[in-house]
């Protein structure tokens, strides 16, 4: 009998291939570049940073929200959101603190369905 697979595990799962996709989605010969700093790396050394936090279910895996950044930007200096709003534009960032605001919860075949979609996107690299 097959062991039914939980949401808690299809988040964590779709949060591994959605950043995968996210940090090699620009990626040039697999150099990636965080959107606050400027820093290249190899996109396997850089993160899949989020302007609106991961807590708000209805932009974790929007892909505006999320961009490329270093470990620096990312964890120790907090996201440095503004910088990531200057990147992003008002407009942008105005709509995705919106849109973050919404409920949002996805069922198991939702988050299935995102990460057969993610998988497939990364496979095109």
């Amino acid at each position: 009998m097959a062991k039914k697979v939980t949401k808690t595990a299809l988040v964590k799962k779709l949060d591994t291939v959605f950043s995968i996709y996210i940090r090699r989605r620009y990626a040039v010969n697999d150099i990636a570049k965080c959107v606050t700093c400027g820093k290249e790396d190899h996109w396997k050394s850089l993160q899949c940073g989020h302007f609106m936090s991961r807590k708000h279910m209805s932009t974790r895996w929007n892909e505006d929200n999320c961009q490329v950044q270093c470990a620096g930007c990312n964890v120790f200096r907090y996201g440095e959101q503004y910088k990531f709003s200057l990147y992003l534009g008002n407009n942008l960032a105005d709509e995705l603190h919106i849109k973050s605001k919404e409920v949002c919860k996805f069922t198991e075949v939702e988050l299935q369905e995102l990460i057969q979609h993610y998988t497939q996107q990364i496979s095109l690299f």
